[in-house]
């Protein structure tokens, strides 16, 4: 318990350094998307904690969206190689000094690390007018396996590379 304590502040140490984070270099699509993949149950964890003061009992979040969370992690192993070596290329960026530390770390502690910095970072940045409609947009891509929704996003993303806007948040698609 108290690794997983010292992991978790360590986490929120990170979380307002990589909101201000510098630049981050630009990921490839293949990179955003097992990025996202391995994202998806701490996000669909964070938009559910921070939405569930604004959605009714009826909404998909509050009452699916740990089920599909669970469903989404199954797929986290095979998304993890490349969802790390994504981390990794952002990791400069998002906290230069702790860097070295971050590339050192074993998978486990660095995952530990990453699910509620991602879910924390989620639950603070989704605006709370805009609980109804993404509520509804995880309603509508939850059939999807975790790959394809990831892929969904990376595409939705990586089409404003033509017009160089191909972000989320501070992260950028690399234009094609």
């Amino acid at each position: 318990m108290r690794r997983f304590t010292a992991i978790a502040a360590a986490a929120l140490t990170l979380a307002p350094t990589l909101a201000s984070a510098a630049e981050p270099p630009c990921l490839s699509p293949g990179e955003f998307t097992a990025l996202a993949e391995y994202a998806l149950p701490s996000m669909i964890n964070g938009t559910t904690q921070r939405c569930s003061t604004t959605l009714g009992a009826n909404a998909y979040l509050p009452r699916e969206g740990a089920q599909l969370a669970q469903r989404y992690a199954a797929r986290r192993p095979a998304a993890w190689p490349r969802a790390k070596a994504a981390f990794l290329k952002l990791s400069p960026t998002i906290n230069p000094q702790a860097d070295e530390l971050i590339r050192t770390m074993p998978d486990a502690s660095l995952q530990q690390m990453l699910d509620p910095l991602l879910a924390g970072m989620v639950s603070q940045q989704v605006p709370l007018d805009r609980c109804g409609s993404i509520d509804r947009l995880i309603g509508l891509l939850a059939p999807l396996p975790a790959q394809n929704t990831a892929e969904l996003i990376a595409l939705a993303v990586g089409l404003g590379a033509k017009t160089g806007r191909a972000k989320l948040g501070a992260i950028s698609i690399c234009a094609a």
